[in-house]
């Protein structure tokens, strides 16, 4: 073997600066999609009737269920706290919330008229965002955002990774624990399904020199909330992170962590019976 081939560092081309300069190309433009009428939704949201809450506690999982053409909100009740959401077809575990395409539908960070789409073959909207009292955060000096698709969830096997200790109450264990208590299935059954989440009243973004994913506090407060419309039959999960606000760390028994609420709410579902809920993907695949 030459030395070139076990040289690990790669030499610098001449038309380096030129390959750079190339400019960037957004993969899918804004106006690529056909938004979503918020003007109705905003119509529907007037004759909102509470008709379901749940509380998840601390370092804990709850699981849910909204109905399509109902609305539903995750709410900050007692502290600063950063959930992690699931979201499956109520009626087909298979079809669920895939991040990386609504990434790169949308962006990073999502907020009002943004949707979450579903796992392929599907393609589908499942749920849109109707509302977000924390939208006026934008983009800070740090370059970070609230709402993102971009980490995954804290999880055991990562912290068993990098810290040789074993913690029982990451977001990826208390999702798995939800979806199995609502759907009687075992645990191991379960867990397959729990998927990369929304990180809701996360705020996060990449280093300016590294590049690497960073968290810090979230802006949220008693009273924000982040409202969605659910576009078909929704199971939902959520888990309130045991980082508490995520402003100094996570997977931890010692962070300030505090219960959040999921309210569902019906809608006068007249005002929706001209809404173009959503199909499957209409692709055939010819194999």
């Amino acid at each position: 073997m030459t030395d070139t081939m076990l040289n690990h560092q790669s030499q610098t081309p001449a038309d380096a600066a030129e390959r750079r300069a190339r400019k960037p190309v957004v993969v899918y433009p804004n106006g690529t999609l056909v938004p979503p009428d918020l003007a109705v939704l905003a119509q529907a949201r007037r004759t909102l009737e509470k008709i379901d809450e749940v509380i998840v506690p601390p370092r804990d999982g709850r699981a849910f269920s909204v109905p399509k053409g109902h609305f539903f909100r995750i709410v900050s009740i007692d502290g600063p706290q950063v959930g992690d959401l699931n979201l499956w077809n109520a009626n087909d575990l298979n079809e669920r919330f895939f991040s990386g395409k609504t990434r790169a539908l949308h962006a990073t960070h999502v907020s009002a008229g943004d949707r979450l789409w579903s796992t392929l073959p599907s393609l589908q909207p499942m749920a849109t965002i109707t509302h977000d009292t924390l939208g006026w955060y934008g983009w800070d000096d740090d370059g970070a955002g609230v709402h993102d698709v971009i980490g995954t969830r804290c999880d055991p096997y990562t912290n068993q990774l990098l810290n040789g200790t074993e913690y029982h109450n990451c977001c990826h264990s208390n999702l798995s624990r939800a979806l199995a208590g609502a759907t009687g299935l075992p645990f191991g059954e379960a867990e397959p399904h729990v998927h990369d989440v929304l990180n809701v009243f996360m705020c996060t973004g990449f280093t300016k020199d590294t590049h690497q994913y960073f968290m810090k506090a979230s802006p949220v407060r008693p009273g924000d909330y982040l409202e969605f419309f659910a576009e078909i039959d929704l199971l939902g999960a959520l888990s309130a992170c045991p980082g508490g606000d995520c402003g100094a760390t996570h997977s931890s028994d010692t962070a300030a962590c505090h219960p959040l609420k999921v309210e569902v709410f019906r809608p006068d579902m007249n005002l929706l019976k001209e809404w173009p809920f959503p199909q499957r993907s209409g692709y055939v695949n010819p194999a």
